[in-house]
């Protein structure tokens, strides 16, 4: 549902060109996904970033006991830090095989027992090789908005997890049904997503699929900063390249998007 006339395939493509190009601004270490701030962290976008990572590891209460799967790792960033300050066995799934191949490689640097408990895979979300309650705890964050069937992935989260375990994920969200222009094309189009779900609604599909939902938080104010500072540093790392430039115009059209509620950030934690 929602995926408009988006395909995975688009997906796969999108972020295998422009993983590069992210990394020039957002961070060159490969870590993508939005920011919580706070006193702590001022307007400091990377220390948000990990702030967040903070706040999901601890509402999931992920420790060395723990067994991970990670719908959407990216280039593995999370994945391992997971593993690095939990202590916990992690496996990293994703689209985009120029990000799997990126945090392999990201792993093998590091020590001989981390790389016995993290391992990274190329898979959909929608259709997950894994065997039925495999894992303690499903981990996501900034993924499930380009899945073109969320209902499926929520089914597939579930399935994976075993009685008890937990779901902890961030997804954007859209809390006006009807949207502007601007919206359609700077947030909606750019992105290759559309959502049927609003911050209450996303609980109905949860509990639909399952899921006993123990926790809820509209981010959208943070989302709003995120992309301010997103657009800041893009504008800055630009110089000569119109395409970052471009990037930085449209984060500041997202910033407008998301103050007039027609695109939000929501982190739900929920129980199998």
């Amino acid at each position: 549902m929602g995926g408009g006339s988006f395909t995975e395939a688009d997906t796969e493509r999108f972020y295998d060109s422009q993983d590069s190009h992210y990394r020039t601004f957002w961070d060159s270490e490969g870590s993508l996904h939005w920011g919580v701030f706070d006193e702590r962290t001022g307007n400091d976008f990377l220390k948000a970033s990990a702030n967040l990572n903070e706040i999901m590891a601890q509402k999931a209460l992920i420790d060395e006991k723990s067994t991970v799967i990670d719908l959407g790792c990216g280039n593995g960033n999370t994945s391992i830090w997971l593993a690095e300050t939990h202590g916990c066995e992690i496996l990293g799934v994703d689209l985009s095989g120029v990000r799997i191949d990126n945090a392999a490689a990201a792993l093998a640097s590091r020590s001989h027992e981390l790389r016995q408990r993290v391992r990274f895979e190329k898979a959909s979300v929608t259709a997950l090789p894994q065997e039925e309650a495999s894992f303690s705890h499903a981990w996501s964050q900034a993924t499930f908005y380009h899945v073109h069937d969320k209902a499926a992935a929520l089914r597939e989260a579930y399935r994976v997890l075993r009685p008890g375990g937990i779901l902890i994920f961030d997804d954007l969200i859209k809390p006006a049904s009807e949207v502007s222009e601007m919206a359609r094309e700077y947030v909606y189009n750019r992105l290759l997503f559309d959502t049927d779900y609003d911050f209450e609604s996303y609980q109905d599909a949860l509990r639909a699929a399952g899921f006993e939902v123990l926790d809820a938080a509209d981010l959208s104010e943070h989302l709003a900063r995120s992309y301010a500072r997103l657009a800041e540093l893009a504008d800055g790392a630009s110089g000569d390249d119109g395409h970052l430039r471009a990037l930085a115009f449209a984060y500041q059209k997202m910033v407008t998007c998301i103050e007039n509620d027609e695109v939000g950030w929501a982190m739900y934690a929920c129980r199998k």
